[in-house]
């Protein structure tokens, strides 16, 4: 365990193998500073624009982290430029985690099923051990075991742990002085990671501000869900500068597109932030009447508390719901796959008029009552 405020990055939790490795060097890595570009001959780009793009703004590469980007997602998380890394949604920043701290065949990964799955995919991708910490069910919300991730750690050598929060597809937060307690404790072996995809949603406060204490922290956040660009692939890493200077360094050149990069500005400006926090308003009160109901549907047995744009649900007969709503065009997501999940579906909060649809269909499969139920 490291003593209470150090906060210098241990460069022994990266693979060692890595510990120096510069990575490639792009043509806009590399390129000379402090002199007046006016011709650009070093990237092997178009000399002039394409007939799809008169503007001629995606002729040449873009930076690897758009200073204007990095600095727009730290002043929103009151942080500093150095602790950011963009990427191609949350997945990536995962993958360079993994790929940046686990030995393949060696160090694990620990999960906490249910959960997010492109944890274990990434790890076993790299041929990184996953270990599973299955979280707790109350019937009312999920709860992950931080002491028994703690021992999972120091039994099975793991450098890497995972903690979404709210949960994918739980809902559940992980509370914040349990975090920095499992961080604290496992300073000398492993990085915990707490994503925060949902975390616009949530009543707690962002782990973001425990990373000034905690070296060993990361925090993932994204434009994909209360931001409504998730067909833009824009994700964040939150960490330590020498954390974030070895992703970089793994990261694969140009990992955002210029338009892309564009986009996301926009997001990030003040207009569209305030406009992004009263959707998030209306969603958790719309959250809200969706659960009531809910709860109060013939055949469905278990809603979830949610801290998330979304609900899991237990219902006696998953296929006859899936079937119901297919047929009224409606798309739900099946979570049976998952551990201890054999009943369960996940149904996002969407429009008022598709929470409206969405009871429609629900309520009109109830079966008719017959004579003798029908009121005199």
């Amino acid at each position: 365990m490291t003593t209470r405020g150090d906060t210098t990055f241990p460069a022994h939790l990266v693979r060692p193998d890595l510990r120096d490795f510069a990575g490639y060097s792009s043509a806009r890595t590399s390129a000379p500073t402090g002199l007046p570009d006016r011709i650009w001959l070093n990237a092997n780009e178009s000399g002039v624009a394409s007939s799809a793009d008169d503007a001629g703004g995606s002729r040449r590469y873009p930076d690897p982290q758009p200073p204007a980007l990095v600095e727009a997602f730290a002043d929103l998380w009151a942080t500093t430029p150095d602790r950011v890394v963009v990427g191609r949604g949350s997945d990536e920043a995962i993958e360079l985690l993994v790929r940046s701290l686990c030995r393949p065949g060696g160090d694990g990964v620990v999960v906490t099923s249910p959960t997010f799955g492109m944890y274990a995919v990434s790890a076993r991708l790299h041929g990184v051990p996953v270990i599973d910490v299955p979280q707790t069910d109350d019937e009312l919300r999920w709860r992950v075991d931080t002491a028994a991730v703690a021992r999972a750690v120091r039994d099975k050598g793991a450098r890497l742990v995972f903690l979404a929060s709210p949960g994918n597809p739980t809902g559940s937060v992980v509370p914040l002085r349990e975090i920095a307690a499992l961080t604290e404790e496992l300073a000398d072996q492993a990085v915990v990671v707490v994503d925060e995809a949902y975390g616009e949603f949530a009543a707690q406060r962002s782990a973001i501000t425990l990373l000034e204490e905690h070296p060993t922290l990361v925090v993932l956040r994204t434009l994909s869900k209360a931001h409504a660009l998730a067909g833009a692939r824009v994700g964040i890493a939150l960490a330590h500068p020498d954390l974030v200077a070895v992703l970089r360094r793994v990261q694969a050149p140009y990992p955002l597109p210029a338009p892309v990069t564009e986009l996301a500005l926009r997001a990030l400006s003040e207009e569209v932030l305030h406009a992004t926090r009263q959707h998030v308003g209306d969603v958790l009160r719309l959250r809200d009447q969706v659960g009531r109901w809910l709860r109060d549907l013939d055949g469905v047995r278990t809603v979830y508390a949610s801290e998330a744009n979304f609900f899991l649900v237990r219902c006696d007969d998953p296929d006859a719901l899936l079937h119901t709503l297919g047929a009224a065009g409606i798309v739900v997501r099946d979570m049976r796959h998952l551990p201890g999940l054999h009943d369960a579906l996940r149904i996002t909060i969407g429009t008022g008029p598709e929470m409206s649809a969405l009871r429609e269909a629900l309520t009109s499969a109830r079966p008719a009552p017959t004579t003798e139920e029908t009121p005199a």
